[in-house]
């Protein structure tokens, strides 16, 4: 038991020096290729080796012709071992190299694309790494891109819808001015339709800068959804008659809901004014509101006539008017995207699809206490 244990102190103490030279040598080479370190620990594991047989064979007075037996396989060993390392060392560089370089082709712009061949499960979690930062990044591209062509849009029409209104004051002004009005009083309410008209453009566009700037503040209270919808019909009924078209609200249940009342009072609004004013005379506006299994539905439903399906994607982006761009009752383009933002702010979701005659608007939120 003695000698076992001697046996064991001397291989102990060759194989430690061999080990910390190593780890000196890896410390001054720790910023070299991966296969410099991987020779050198090979080589470190066949001199610990060496060492400590050295060290037993000194102590224990073996014979000339054993040590060399033992230092002959130890060489071998060695050069075996420092051949796997280099190659092994050489593949895992060459793989790193073609990861670098599909990496940097999605960092200028691209996608990446994962380098053929077998890898190791790091490199291969690495590469799994890379394509969902990828998609993730092409996705944040997309949707900066589409954000970007929104905020022209939004900045040209806003730009057309200010300059129409402005040019009217200006024009109606300066005849009051030069007593060249032929009816006073009517261009005093004309001014006044326009001021008020200008008034909720920059409402619109102050509430959009909000939302987009995460700076919304939601002041929440359990009420019921039916409250809600008979104060957004009462509010929207004199738009109604003076278009001719019908409100309708009777499938509307008390649902409870925890929303900021000021706000959703404002969603409501901006999807009864859309509805009113694609809806032909002697048309119906429809409000619904229900349970569903993941909380509340609410929906508006008008008769537009439908929204074509390119369109639909589009709907709730900001500046977006459809085929009516152009005409002073189709606003600026910022209601529905008011509504999205709003809606999304409540933890709920706003869509839109084609039914008959019409399209329907639906917003779900979760119900009170969900």
């Amino acid at each position: 038991m003695r000698d076992t244990l001697l046996i064991a102190l001397f291989a102990f103490a060759g194989a430690a020096a061999a080990g910390l030279l190593g780890a000196c040598v890896l410390l001054l080479i720790r910023r070299r290729s991966l296969t410099a370190h991987l020779a050198v620990v090979a080589a470190v594991a066949v001199t610990a080796m060496l060492a400590g047989t050295l060290a037993v064979a000194q102590a224990m007075f073996l014979s000339a012709h054993d040590l060399t037996v033992v230092t002959t396989v130890v060489a071998m060993a060695a050069v075996v071992s420092l051949a796997t390392a280099l190659l092994l060392g050489r593949w895992v560089v060459a793989r790193s190299r073609d990861l670098a370089l599909a990496a940097r082709s999605f960092g200028d712009g691209g996608d990446f694309a994962a380098p053929d061949g077998p890898a190791t499960a790091e490199l291969a979690a690495l590469s799994r790494e890379l394509e969902l930062t990828s998609r993730k990044l092409a996705e944040s591209r997309d949707r900066e891109r589409a954000l970007e062509t929104s905020r022209r849009e939004l900045v040209a029409w806003i730009s057309h819808d200010l300059r129409t209104p402005l040019a009217g004051l200006r024009a109606m002004a300066e005849a009051l001015e030069d007593g060249v009005a032929a009816d006073p009083d009517r261009y005093l309410k004309q001014i006044r339709t326009e001021v008020e008209r200008l008034n909720d453009m920059v409402g619109d566009l102050f509430e959009l800068s909000r939302i987009h700037a995460g700076t919304l503040t939601l002041s929440l209270s359990r009420m019921s959804l039916y409250d809600l919808v008979g104060d957004a019909l009462a509010g929207a009924d004199p738009l109604a008659r003076e278009h001719g078209v019908r409100l309708v609200g009777d499938r509307v249940e008390p649902v409870p809901v925890e929303v900021d009342g000021r706000e959703m009072s404002r969603v409501l609004g901006n999807l009864l004014i859309n509805a009113i004013r694609r809806t032909p005379a002697d048309g119906t506006v429809a409000v619904t509101a229900e349970r569903s299994d993941t909380g509340v539905v609410l929906a508006v439903t008008d008769g537009c006539g439908g929204i074509p399906e390119e369109d639909l994607p589009r709907v709730f982006d900001t500046g977006w008017r459809g085929t009516h761009a152009r005409t002073p009752p189709a606003g600026a383009g910022l209601g529905l995207a008011i509504v999205r933002g709003i809606v999304e702010a409540h933890r709920g979701t706003a869509t839109v699809r084609n039914v008959t005659g019409g399209c329907r608007f639906e917003v779900r939120l979760p119900a009170a206490g969900a």
